[in-house]
């Protein structure tokens, strides 16, 4: 989808807060700037040039979206700072340092913070769109591709997935023996609980991520939301049995979806679910360039931390983790339980 990183907060964040993304884009812009302290750093009127545009302008910006600016490396400059910046630099090229007793800089990514929020210049235009390609290279690179699997890249994803295969069998099995009907049960119940978790249904979600028929719907899902299902599963699980001895039959189908309700109700399932849509719904945003309009409202800025999970070194394929002598040991400790 396209994006629009003048109106959204999230999408600029999301690029600001991708570390892999900045170290290309510095790389690659060669905008310049002031060695300082260990990074590189532009004055105000480094960036009026830069970007070809008034004092005033800057200014307005600054007021507007300081908080933003702040966040992401716009600093005021004095004291014991202010000395050593000006030693460091030629006093006539930064004359707005002598009139205050401080002097604003920009980082770099404060830099390009504010050429995605300005919209009356054409360098900064061009900056947005060429930030858009580098991030899109960078994902690309590091997940080998399609990001369709980029979830599989966590270290926790088969941990996760193994214990969810087996709570799932606990469900499928008191589908089997507490509950009434044929086959389209185990579709139809299923889809409560995904409905329960992040409001779609099977087919929703593979429209959503594009998935084709032989892409497996839960070997897409991160490991905190299988996490979920798999605590659904097994608690559901647990009502069924009790339900049904407590009947002495098997349960209608209309009851069973009545135990649905109840058990969704449960407040121990509220900071989880807020947990779960939420790192669904932002991560696939960042991540897939997939928008899960349902779960529209729960959408932040992707931290830190998730670039380096599932970008970082720390990342692999399932193939390379399959493949890791420390990941079978772990496998083979839980099937000897």
């Amino acid at each position: 989808m396209a994006k629009d990183l003048t109106n959204s907060v999230v999408e600029r964040q999301n690029i600001l807060n991708n570390h892999y993304a900045l170290t290309k884009a510095e790389e690659h812009l060669g905008l310049g700037g002031i060695e300082f302290k260990g990074e590189y750093v532009f004055t105000k009127q480094q960036v009026m040039e830069l970007f070809a545009i008034s004092d005033t302008t800057v200014e307005r910006y600054i007021v507007a979206h300081g908080e933003e600016l702040r966040s992401n490396g716009y600093i005021l400059l004095k004291g014991k700072n202010l000395k050593e910046f000006k030693e460091l630099c030629n006093v006539s090229f930064i004359n707005e340092g002598n009139k205050v007793p401080m002097l604003g800089l920009f980082n770099f990514r404060a830099v390009l913070n504010l050429a995605m929020l300005l919209t009356e210049s054409e360098r900064a235009k061009a900056i947005r769109s060429r930030l858009l390609d580098i991030v899109l290279d960078v994902l690309a690179e590091r997940v080998g591709g399609k990001t369709t699997y980029i979830n599989q890249r966590d270290e926790h994803y088969l941990l996760a997935a193994y214990q969810e295969e087996g709570y799932r069998k606990q469900f499928t099995d008191a589908l089997d023996n507490f509950v009434e009907g044929n086959q389209y049960k185990y579709g139809r119940f299923t889809n409560l609980i995904y409905q329960s978790i992040f409001r779609e249904n099977a087919a929703e979600y593979r429209q959503i991520l594009n998935l084709n028929e032989h892409d497996g719907t839960r070997e897409t899902m991160y490991s905190e939301v299988l996490t979920l299902i798999a605590s659904y599963e097994s608690g559901i699980a647990h009502e069924l049995e009790r339900e049904s001895q407590r009947l002495g039959r098997k349960l209608t189908q209309k009851e069973t979806t009545a135990l649905f309700k109840t058990f969704e109700a449960h407040p121990l399932f509220k900071p989880l679910m807020l947990d779960a849509r939420t790192k669904m719904a932002s991560r696939d945003l960042c991540f897939r360039d997939a928008l899960h309009q349902r779960l529209e409202a729960y959408i932040q800025s992707v931290p830190q931390g998730d670039f380096e999970r599932f970008l970082g070194e720390t990342s692999k394929s399932l193939e390379e983790r399959l493949n890791d002598p420390e990941t079978l040991a772990v496998f083979k400790r839980l099937k000897d339980r």
